[in-house]
């Protein structure tokens, strides 16, 4: 074959047994798993507000970032769930780029799988003691998502890996909420078509293992826009769109119909401070309708420290995002309190 081995990684349960979760941390998870399930399930009527940078590419900056919304929670936890973005894996549309800190706990120095899987768990884990708040990731590689299982509790499907099976049948075997991005071409049966994948059943090898999964009930869409054959942005948060969403549910036999709307990514056109803009619209959508007030449970933000982004070089900007440009926390912090008087 065409590689090599470069290290024989840990087993998922022997690196939780050398970086264990401390007993306040389980029971902070089992919380808040239990208030995002009713959020979901219609029992709270909560608004979700998933919020954090493009990429986790710095502890220090990623946990100071996920305290300072920790304090704004206190002010805003009546109405809104916050749940912090921490992406420990990038997908790379070429390949070629930062892949995050899975891959490359310093950014500008080269992979590093082993202290990759270690860097993600231990910055997880300190964001969780210092903030009181678990965390969302996105599940770029389903055979890695086994380091973090015991700690998240929110993951996405991205629009590259929507389609994929193996994601679609791991998505099955969770027990937290999975949200399943509309693919890049935009298309809302491709989408909810995972949702069905993920809400049912299914027996197939993972990890090495035959297994048989429950089925996520909590599994739902995630509208991020898409982009035509010209490359061209076509946003999907728009009220009509909306309206087709639930339309769209309403023809299938699916559990617990939820949308959280991802505001930058082709929705935005990657102008990031857009996303103020578009949160305020799906707001105003909620607020007219009211099935659709049932059926959009969020939104997913990207914002940091520092607003725009930056190149990984030297002269490094501490944090500041080295991927998509996100929102500066001054801005967050007012968006956080106008989505909390307005949801």
């Amino acid at each position: 074959m065409g590689m090599k081995i470069n290290a024989q990684l840990p087993l998922p349960a022997d690196l939780k047994a050398e970086y264990p979760l401390s007993e306040n941390i389980v029971k902070i998870k089992e919380r808040r798993d239990r208030e995002i399930r009713d959020i979901f399930t219609g029992r709270s009527d909560k608004f979700v507000v998933i919020v954090g940078p493009c990429s986790a590419d710095n502890e220090d900056s990623v946990c100071e970032y996920v305290n300072r919304l920790a304090e704004v929670n206190e002010k805003v936890s009546d109405r809104l769930m916050i749940i912090p973005r921490i992406y420990t894996n990038k997908p790379r549309t070429t390949g070629e780029g930062y892949k995050g800190m899975l891959h490359q706990p310093e950014p500008d120095q080269a992979p590093d799988l082993l202290a990759g899987i270690i860097a993600i768990r231990k910055m997880h884990t300190r964001a969780i003691e210092e903030s009181g708040l678990t965390a969302a990731d996105e599940m770029l590689y389903p055979e890695n998502r086994s380091y973090l299982d015991d700690i998240l509790s929110y993951e996405a499907i991205g629009a590259r890996s929507v389609e994929n099976q193996q994601h679609r049948l791991t998505a099955s075997g969770m027990d937290i909420p999975v949200g399943m991005k509309n693919p890049t071409s935009g298309d809302f049966a491709v989408m909810l078509n995972s949702v069905v994948a993920a809400q049912s059943s299914h027996t197939f090898i993972y990890r090495g293992m035959d297994v048989t999964t429950n089925g996520n009930d909590l599994a739902h869409v995630i509208l991020r826009g898409g982009v035509d054959k010209y490359g061209t942005c076509i946003p999907n948060y728009h009220y009509e769109d909306l309206v087709r969403l639930l339309e769209s549910y309403q023809q299938r036999d699916l559990k617990n119909p939820a949308a959280i709307v991802d505001a930058n990514h082709s929705n935005s056109n990657k102008q990031f401070r857009e996303q103020i803009r578009i949160v305020s619209e799906v707001l105003h959508s909620r607020n007219y309708n009211p099935e659709l007030k049932k059926l959009v449970k969020g939104v997913m933000i990207e914002s940091y420290l520092e607003e725009g982004c930056q190149k990984i070089d030297e002269n490094r900007v501490y944090g500041k995002s080295i991927t998509d440009p996100c929102l500066g926390w001054e801005d967050t912090e007012r968006l956080i309190y106008k989505i909390a008087e307005e949801c």
